[in-house]
């Protein structure tokens, strides 16, 4: 006889499940956790090897900008796309196409010149972009009662993946011979998670069939509430994808030597490990998650600071509270996940909030690079930076509120 067993629903339902349930939803989980891993690596391991790129390539400041930008620019554009796509195809073949995307990505760019580096990044951020959107709607509806649980696994697999990136590519560099096979060879991980993504998809009933009700409906685009959330996950992002793209650098020029920046940047990703565990869930439980936010923000706001006033006193404690800065993502996903109260409505706050939200990040780079060149030092795009998280405090509180689009 089988027994079911019930659990409590964190957002006030109840998920029945059986075993053969649980052990689907364990494979899901597991390919939700490989392809988390996967999202970072392709843009942070460029970082800490973006001055060797651009010796051997004889590359410009102009095309280091454009290459650390194009990440967020593709995230817009192919985040605004990906509901389609998922009601085209189906939401699990959609993450297999988009797995295959990245991993084509990241063998052709390694290829070639200049030109193919650029081309071939905006093909693997775009297969990161459609999986950006998609996993919220996957966690929203494959495991309605652990929203906040598994928010917290998939982001901290994201950042555990950002922190291999930035730590482990230079010594595959120095490993394999060059910055073209260390960065190449992160395409053998898209198709870990490829296979694992088609045999949890194939295997289980449990990934969202192609609409789930995300055909036509209404538009969120006059939703007051969905503007706010867009605009916290993208102030959000517009500080993280300049810290990715130039903190390397940054720590540099303080003296660190290049191994060692990539070291500590790894440590910012990784720092956000433990948090998402442990601070997504908890916030999830609670009615609002403005505190959270609020609290978060305030250490980036610390370690920006140290970076700005004394870069060279203590790297190590400057990485530490940006890391912790950085973690608001994952409140940034458990938010979009909180404030629909369906799938559907998930899909459309996601895609609205990553295609948007990361339009407006894509400057982060950019700007970032280019007050540098004119201000001749990190001082000027590092208070721009402390300027935008002290907005991102404000409207992060408000998009915390509990509230529905």
């Amino acid at each position: 006889m089988r027994v079911e067993h019930r659990e409590p629903e964190l957002d006030g339902a109840v998920e029945i499940r059986t075993p053969g349930v649980v052990a689907a939803g364990a494979l899901l989980a597991v390919a939700v956790v490989l392809t988390a891993l996967n999202l970072r690596p392709a843009i942070t391991g460029v970082g800490p090897m973006l001055a060797e790129m651009r010796a051997d390539l004889g590359a410009s400041v102009v095309w280091a900008g454009v290459l650390t930008t194009l990440p967020t620019l593709c995230f817009a554009g192919a985040g605004l796309a990906a509901p389609l796509l998922a009601r085209r195809a189906g939401i699990g073949a959609a993450i297999a196409i988009a797995l295959a995307t990245l991993a084509a990505g990241l063998v052709l760019r390694v290829l070639d010149g200049p030109a193919v580096v650029l081309g071939a990044t905006l093909v693997a951020t775009a297969g990161i972009a459609l999986i950006n959107v998609l996993i919220p709607v996957v966690i929203k509806d494959s495991f309605p009662a652990r929203i906040g649980v598994l928010t917290g696994v998939y982001t901290a697999a994201l950042q555990g993946g950002g922190a291999l990136g930035s730590a482990v590519t230079p010594r595959l560099g120095d490993a394999l011979g060059g910055w073209r096979p260390a960065l190449g060879a992160w395409a053998v991980l898209a198709v870990v998670a490829l296979v694992a993504w088609l045999l949890a998809a194939r295997g289980t009933g449990r990934v969202p069939r192609p609409a789930d009700g995300a055909e036509g409906g209404r538009s969120l685009l006059g939703n007051r509430l969905a503007w706010i959330v867009t605009g916290f996950f993208g102030l959000q992002a517009f500080y993280a994808y300049a810290a990715m793209g130039w903190f390397p650098q940054v720590l540099m020029d303080a003296g660190v030597p290049r191994d060692d920046a990539g070291l500590l940047f790894g440590l910012v990703s990784l720092i956000a490990v433990p948090i998402s565990l442990v601070v997504a869930p908890m916030a999830a439980r609670r009615r609002g998650q403005s505190p959270w936010i609020v609290g978060l923000s305030v250490f980036g706001v610390a370690g920006t600071a140290g970076l700005m006033l004394a870069p060279s006193w203590s790297p190590l404690l400057w990485s530490i509270l940006v890391g912790l800065g950085m973690s608001v993502f994952s409140l940034g996903l458990t938010v979009i996940a909180l404030r629909a109260r369906t799938g559907a409505d998930t899909a459309r706050l996601s895609g609205m909030a990553q295609g948007f939200g990361y339009l407006f990040a894509a400057l982060g780079p950019f700007l970032f690079g280019l007050l540098h060149d004119v201000a001749g030092g990190w001082t000027v795009p590092l208070g721009m930076l402390l300027a935008l998280l002290g907005v991102q405090m404000v409207v992060g509180a408000l998009a915390g509120r509990h509230r529905f689009v």
